[in-house]
């Protein structure tokens, strides 16, 4: 394997950039900038990392040599002489993998990152965006910079394989169903040089049957519900509490419920509820509580702030004092996806031993299970998880448009079913 470092193009010299053959054998030349990540200190005669690994720096392909191969590896330079220069005056420094990354024009990399310049990228709600980007890097490593017409069935195949192999079924799953989607969407959109990034009908994962996962079927007795929530309470736990009560009753997701502010509380003549749309679909939800959680609620409520914003979040986490062997107090602050499942697996130890594996979104599927037990119409379940659960989605949305009485029919149907399932566990 032939290599070149610092590559020199006319007179110009490119720090930093390596030059080596596909393969054995091949003519064919890629550009890689390889930084300096470690070197012999002189005077421990040790290996250290250098500042451009402790900068977070790490080797780029630049992909095929030749112009734009060498205007990745010139940005690349740029950035780290950027965060050396931050460094040295004493600021932080922003870590490249922050920076955004160039690709070649036509590549499949080059496709999306324009495709989220658009308004429709930005239309989509969060948790798709998310749900996008965690596909993207595990398409990025292999085909990030090549052109999407270029990729044979051979290469899709291998590449799902070793998702099967190295990170299992689900994600491999979410991979493959990125990549069917961003296919679709490069197949109506045109490169710089006014070519179509592929055809839409030419897809080469096409001819590979997806494994599905096996969808989760765990939950949660109303029994066990209230045992969370008394748990949490009693470790002063209180914001998750109230968290846990409103995700039981609400049939919400643990986004829509932490996310929740009191400017989405409001209410009827039969009492008051939550009002917003959900954070990943879009759809308007109501969530409506019984009144237990009520009036836990209200106690939880004299806890918080009195200058609390009405748009702030109002599920704030315990927070910490200082333990025996010191340490700085942590104030409480609202709960975001990780301090709420570290919050949650705490009390679920605490009440349920360390194996117990059901999660806060299992929560939903208990309540859709219970209203099927007590013969809920399909329309009127849909209505209360703010989803496409019934068969035909457009009508209900046309002739039953999401309201409290209609969500209140769900909460009836679900005490039912309650009863039933107790009944059959004597």
């Amino acid at each position: 394997m032939s290599e070149s470092r610092g590559y020199a193009v006319g007179s110009v010299k490119i720090p930093y950039y390596v030059r080596r053959r596909a393969w054995k054998g091949s003519r064919a030349l890629w550009g890689y900038w390889v930084p300096c990540l470690a070197r012999r200190n002189p005077k421990t005669g040790n290996i250290e990392p250098t500042l451009m690994a402790q900068l977070g720096f790490k080797i780029v392909r630049c992909g095929e040599d030749g112009a734009h191969a060498w205007a990745i590896a010139q940005s690349w330079n740029a950035k780290w002489h950027e965060a050396r220069e931050r460094h040295l005056a004493g600021l932080s420094a922003v870590h490249p993998s922050k920076l955004e990354k160039l690709y070649p024009p036509g590549s499949l990399g080059d496709g999306f990152s324009r495709f989220k310049a658009t308004i429709s990228w930005q239309c989509k709600p969060a948790g798709t965006r998310a749900d996008w980007e965690r596909g993207w890097k595990y398409i990025e490593p292999i085909f990030g910079d090549v052109r999407p017409s270029s990729v044979a069935f051979e290469d899709v195949d291998r590449w799902y394989a070793a998702l099967l192999d190295k990170i299992g079924v689900r994600e491999a799953h979410r991979g493959m169903k990125i990549w069917r989607a961003l296919w679709r969407i490069l197949g109506s959109m045109r490169s710089a040089d006014g070519e179509k990034y592929c055809d839409r009908n030419e897809d080469p994962s096409l001819a590979i049957r997806r494994k599905t996962p096996q969808p989760r079927n765990a939950i949660w007795s109303e029994g066990e519900a209230v045992r969370l929530v008394k748990r949490a309470w009693r470790l002063g736990y209180k914001g998750l509490a109230g968290a846990l009560a409103v995700a039981w009753d609400t049939s919400l997701s643990p986004v829509d419920v932490r996310t929740l502010t009191k400017a989405q509380l409001t209410g009827d003549g039969d009492g008051p509820f939550f009002s917003r749309d959900r954070t990943k679909t879009g759809e308007a939800a109501i969530g409506t509580m019984s009144k237990r959680t009520q009036r836990l609620l209200a106690e939880y409520n004299k806890t918080l702030p009195p200058n609390l914003l009405p748009s702030s979040p109002i599920f704030y986490t315990r927070g910490g004092r200082p333990g025996p062997k010191g340490g700085r107090p942590r104030p409480s602050a609202p709960y975001t996806k990780d301090t709420l499942g570290d919050d949650f697996r705490v009390v679920r130890a605490a009440e349920f031993g360390p194996k117990e594996y059901r999660k806060i979104m299992d929560f939903r599927r208990s309540g859709a299970v219970e209203g099927l037990a007590g013969e809920v119409d399909p329309a009127v379940l849909a209505a209360k998880m703010a989803n496409g659960i019934d068969q035909n989605r457009e009508l209900q949305k046309t002739y039953l448009p999401t309201n409290a009485k209609l969500v209140r029919l769900a909460d009836e149907a679900r005490l039912r079913g309650r009863k039933r399932m107790r009944g059959e566990k004597k």
